[in-house]
């Protein structure tokens, strides 16, 4: 029986699912994939149309709600919204170094994962849906991110379920590779650096400074995991949120105490580097994090590593080189890198799966260009003008390549504009949607 439970100004009720691992094979193993619904208090047993989100990612869960919070309170004005946790997220059945164990080793570990991308992610939402509302039944989907990803797939794969889509910050490239989408990415990030310094010129010196202490000695972090100079440029994936480089020139002011032998690197700076760094909350998000731009039309070869291999073609992204030469030190970005699974003690029992999954080749598409183009869902979608994770052009030709999609291209906002904006994102996605706009 599902549970309810209440908050101020909503009512959430648990639903728990039962889906197939593989859709292809429905009477093989089962898993859960568990999902929540919030309806306004008082429309409990109002006809609404209802919403399904897909969270950002992968590897993602749903948020959390607090009342009637960020973009959910607008949603909520017209809509029964379903939070989903994708399955290994959240509390759906979890796929983690503690459970993934339980599979056996790295072979069956990464057969297992293969099954975790958009393409299942949407037959799940299929299921679930034909459950909730009936066979004829549609739903419109809002898709943030990676859940954007999962929109055009879903577009690609079952589109008679939707009755429109919103897509936030995750228009996908239809056609590229992994390798393009770092190649894309690097100068992107490089653009979001000068930005931040600009801003606070004094990290120039602060940055080169933490630098120059980790390449001397990794610095331990609380959870047993290494901060190294590596690790430490990572934490640029904050810059491409609204206020991920103010956030960032914060936790650099607090780098350094006076400790019993001198100047060393403070144990808030640490605690503050490891919240950013760990992906306990998320190791999907780095173990598939490649695999979600496979697809055996575009590159039939393996993904292997692609934001490793690319980085070579920036050298001002060397930390090393950017001391010896006195010029600033790059962070990088939303880039997954194989030292990860050995520093981040989350991500270390899973280095052979992820290897194997950076090394599989032939993944099935996730896009169909040709039902894309013949879409009849409407489709509106916010693009982000300079976006540091996903790629302005990228997202404008794939618009360009699903029949009736309606952009609106604004620099107003970052990646987070959905949740950093209030009600406004997604007011004018669904004006748009109406034709109010």
């Amino acid at each position: 029986m599902s549970v309810v439970s209440r908050q101020p100004g909503i009512v959430l009720t648990d639903h728990l699912f039962q889906v197939p691992l593989d859709h292809q094979a429905p009477q093989g193993e089962q898993i859960e994939v568990y999902a929540r619904e919030v309806v306004a208090a008082g429309k409990e047993r109002a006809d609404l149309p209802w919403l399904l989100f897909l969270q950002g990612g992968p590897g993602g869960k749903a948020g959390r709600p607090l009342g009637r919070d960020a973009w959910l309170d607008r949603a909520l004005d017209d809509y029964r919204v379903l939070l989903l946790d994708q399955r290994g997220t959240g509390r759906s059945t979890p796929a983690t170094r503690q459970t993934l164990l339980l599979r056996g080793g790295a072979q069956e570990q990464a057969e297992y994962l293969a099954f975790f991308r958009a393409d299942s992610i949407v037959r799940d939402a299929e299921l679930i849906r034909r459950q909730l509302i009936g066979e004829q039944g549609q739903w419109t989907l809002l898709g943030q991110s990676f859940g954007g990803f999962c929109t055009l797939t879903y577009l690609s794969l079952a589109p008679e379920g939707l009755r429109e889509a919103m897509v936030t910050g995750g228009l996908a490239g239809l056609r590229s590779s992994a390798a393009d989408v770092y190649r894309a990415a690097y100068p992107r990030v490089a653009r979001k650096n000068k930005s931040h310094y600009a801003r606070y010129p004094q990290d120039v010196e602060a940055v080169r400074r933490i630098v120059e202490h980790l390449a001397v000695t990794a610095a331990p972090l609380p959870d047993g995991g290494l901060l190294t100079v590596e690790a430490f440029q990572s934490l640029g994936l904050m810059l491409g949120a609204g206020s991920g480089s103010d956030t960032l020139h914060y936790l650099l002011e607090e780098a350094w105490v006076r400790g019993s032998a001198g100047l060393e690197l403070s144990d808030s700076f640490l605690a503050g580097a490891q919240a950013k760094l760990s992906h306990a909350d998320g190791p999907l998000y780095a173990v598939l994090h490649e695999s979600i731009y496979g697809q055996r039309s575009v590159d039939p070869g393996a993904t292997d590593w692609a934001a490793e291999r690319v980085r070579s073609e920036f050298p001002e992204f060397d930390a090393v080189q950017a001391l010896e030469a006195g010029t600033p030190v790059h962070f990088t970005g939303e880039m997954i890198y194989p030292w990860m699974f050995e520093t981040d003690p989350a991500l270390r029992p899973l280095r052979g799966a992820a290897e194997l999954l950076a090394q599989r080749t032939d993944w099935p598409d996730l896009y169909a260009p040709a039902v894309l183009a013949a879409n009849q869902v409407p489709v509106v979608a916010a693009v982000y003008h300079d976006d540091m994770y996903v790629d302005t052009a990228d997202s404008l030709a794939t618009a360009d390549s699903v029949r009736g999609l309606r952009t609106w291209v604004t620099n107003e906002w970052e990646h987070d504009g959905l949740r950093v904006s209030g009600n406004h994102v997604l007011d004018r996605l669904i004006r748009m949607s109406r034709g109010e706009l």
